[in-house]
């Protein structure tokens, strides 16, 4: 389970939307994201993050997309229970296989 966001996603789109402005400025480029973070009350590293996944959805970066992920976690969970399914109808054969040896046998 997810932790709860200490940010709401009004501030979190807003101070994004201010990031990726400044940062298209060459001359405000490098310090844009810690001077930005500083005026809205968001760590610098958290803001950052914000930025590079808003550039990653945006296709201005290369990587996986937000939607990516999702569809990936969810595949990986599709994938865990139908090998949890698989061993429990493996076991279930062995087991009905066996048993029918023993009634033949007797």
């Amino acid at each position: 389970m997810a932790a709860p966001r200490k940010c709401g996603d009004e501030l979190r789109e807003r101070a994004t939307r201010m990031a990726v402005e400044a940062r298209k400025d060459p001359a405000t480029r490098s310090g844009a994201v810690g001077w930005i973070a500083e005026r809205l009350g968001v760590h610098p590293e958290t803001l950052r993050g914000w930025v590079r996944q808003a550039e990653l959805d945006g296709g201005v970066r290369f990587g996986t997309t937000s939607d990516d992920s999702k569809r990936i976690a969810g595949l990986e969970r599709q994938n865990r229970e139908l090998k949890r399914a698989n061993e429990i109808l493996r076991t279930a054969s062995a087991f009905f296989a066996a048993a029918e040896l023993d009634r033949k046998i007797k």
